[in-house]
């Protein structure tokens, strides 16, 4: 009699236990939500990156050249990282010719010892690394049967792989010393499948779930964790990756470089972890999540933005 009078004691603390939490998590999901949508009305704060190091790939032309050059003029010290010496060099000439202060080095991402020896060369060289910027890419444009092993796995080397060795070399400092930004270049082809991007689309939304899985893994294994993550999805910008575009209307022009550049540092000055480039093409994806699939194609179909193949 006495044991089953202590389980039933045992039952109802436990029930009571489990309304608390329950009260608990109501009250802070909707307190979370309520803030997080009076915080979206509000003007962020822009952090300065003023005297920091910024590392970013691929700054021998397009994105990463207008990235390594606005950087610059807000004071902070660029690390150009590019497969092509020549273009890299002429990016930090043109960065030193402004009053800049960037250091160029060449590496194949794909390489993931030449991405370790990249990092302890720069520790040694500059210290520590605040903002990271993983914008390296290739884009070849055709349908899958046209396209051979060597240039998908080329893709998914420069695209996905890359992201991971960097992580794995310069992630580490940033948890030791709890600050740091990592800003990843997915793109609008991470949101929405398309048609001459198969492998394409496979990379940047494989970069999407990359950035969302680390920054909870560091999360739940540090709440206090300061280091912020961003991913950033493009439009088709005027790079010359994009060599084919086709849009039915004006307003879907491809995105100026420059405009693109300072939009994404942007948002990495304001800590968005997710950010389109413009930025409503984020919110269509979402509001599209929730409509029907015959819906959506029937509205892809009707605005016909896509990429025709490189090859006629």
């Amino acid at each position: 009699m006495a044991e089953r009078t202590g389980n039933s004691t045992q039952d109802i603390g436990a029930l009571i236990q489990n309304i608390i939490e329950i009260v608990v998590f109501f009250v802070k999901f909707w307190y979370a939500t309520v803030e997080g949508f009076i915080r979206g009305f509000m003007k962020k704060e822009e952090v300065d990156v003023n005297g920091k190091f910024v590392f970013i790939t691929g700054t021998g032309h397009g994105i990463g050249k207008n990235l390594a050059l606005q950087y610059s003029a807000l004071g902070a010290k660029i690390i150009c990282v590019d497969v092509n010496e020549a273009n890299n060099t002429a990016t930090v000439k043109e960065i030193k010719q402004s009053g800049g202060v960037a250091f160029g080095y060449t590496c194949d991402v794909t390489n993931r010892e030449a991405i370790f020896a990249l990092y302890e060369q720069i520790k040694k060289e500059h210290g520590f690394v605040e903002v990271i910027v993983n914008n390296a890419g290739i884009m070849p444009c055709r349908p899958l049967f046209e396209l051979n092993e060597k240039e998908i796995r080329l893709m998914y080397e420069i695209n996905v792989l890359a992201h991971f060795w960097i992580l794995q070399a310069f992630l580490p400092d940033m948890v030791a010393q709890n600050k740091g930004h990592v800003v990843a270049l997915s793109s609008c082809a991470g949101l929405f499948g398309l048609p001459n991007l198969v492998p394409y689309c496979g990379t940047k939304f494989a970069v999407r779930g990359l950035m969302q899985a680390m920054h909870e893994e560091l999360r739940k294994s540090n709440k206090d964790t300061q280091i912020k993550f961003t991913t950033i999805y493009p439009y088709m910008v005027d790079t010359g990756l994009c060599k084919n575009p086709r849009f039915r209307f004006s307003w879907m022009k491809l995105v100026d470089p420059k405009e693109a550049a300072a939009s994404i540092i942007e948002a990495q000055r304001t800590g968005l972890e997710e950010a389109s480039v413009p930025r409503h093409f984020l919110y269509s994806e979402k509001v599209g999540r929730i409509w029907p699939t015959k819906a959506m194609r029937i509205a892809n179909d009707f605005v016909e933005a896509y990429v025709d193949p490189d090859k006629q």
